[in-house]
């Protein structure tokens, strides 16, 4: 993370689910997991002020308030702000996934802001559920970002899925996969931007670590949604 920031420029930099410790790592992430108030937030905050930047990554974080509660956890720092936090709501226990044993599942979703711009994250499994981020955009968020640990066997799913989620929310998609080999499964990077009318604006390659940026800018969002209103005809029926 310190080695791209510090190479890169960009206001927001975003890293895949579980960054912080690899997603096949089972009963190890009892030891890996930590607070909001320990070393790695810490450490990232530190990173985000030298560099004047926001960074979302994934991470096993403990329940702010009950002992012993672990979530699969997406967190946002910025400069000078109080760090922002969304719990995955949908855990994968099915097939090579085994979330529901170790985590927590989130009860809510958590806009979040950055630089005046609203953004819903949503991990992995969560991009699934539609309703979700159609909550998020009734809910004023412009883009939505989905962290992902997918395996290979899912890169068909996911790659149907973001177009469809920028299009029914007329918002900027962006998705951030884990890449490498981990066990005995393989997750394939290919990254990606979308924007609020489905087209593709950042593909990131498969198989390798890779950077690439997008811009967000509001007047798109704004034509998109004169021109296919559904959050004007969600908001209506909310």
């Amino acid at each position: 993370m310190k080695r791209l920031v510090e190479t890169s420029s960009a206001d927001l930099f975003v890293f895949p689910e579980l960054f912080l410790t690899g997603y096949m790592i089972r009963d190890e992430v009892f030891r890996l997991a930590e607070g909001m108030d320990g070393r790695s937030v810490e450490t990232v905050q530190r990173l985000a002020e030298e560099q004047d930047a926001s960074i979302l990554f994934g991470m096993a974080a403990w329940d702010d308030l009950v002992p012993g509660v672990m979530h699969n956890s997406a967190v946002l720092v910025s400069p000078g702000r109080a760090v922002q936090r969304y719990d995955k709501v949908n855990l994968a226990t099915f097939g090579p996934f085994e979330e529901g044993l170790y985590f927590s599942a989130g009860t809510a979703r958590r806009t979040m802001d950055v630089e005046g711009h609203r953004i819903g994250v949503v991990i992995c499994y969560d991009l699934f559920f539609p309703q979700l981020s159609m909550d998020y955009a009734l809910g004023g968020a412009e883009a939505i970002v989905c962290i992902s640990a997918s395996p290979f066997t899912s890169r068909e799913y996911f790659e149907t899925l973001l177009p469809a989620r920028a299009i029914e929310t007329t918002a900027y998609v962006a998705y951030q996969n884990q890449v490498g080999t981990q066990l005995n499964e393989v997750f394939f990077g290919g990254g990606e931007a979308r924007g609020p009318r489905g087209e593709l604006l950042a593909k990131n390659r498969y198989f390798e670590e890779d950077l690439n940026t997008f811009e967000l800018t509001s007047e798109i969002v704004a034509s998109a949604r004169r021109g296919r209103p559904t959050i004007r005809d969600g908001l209506s029926r909310c």
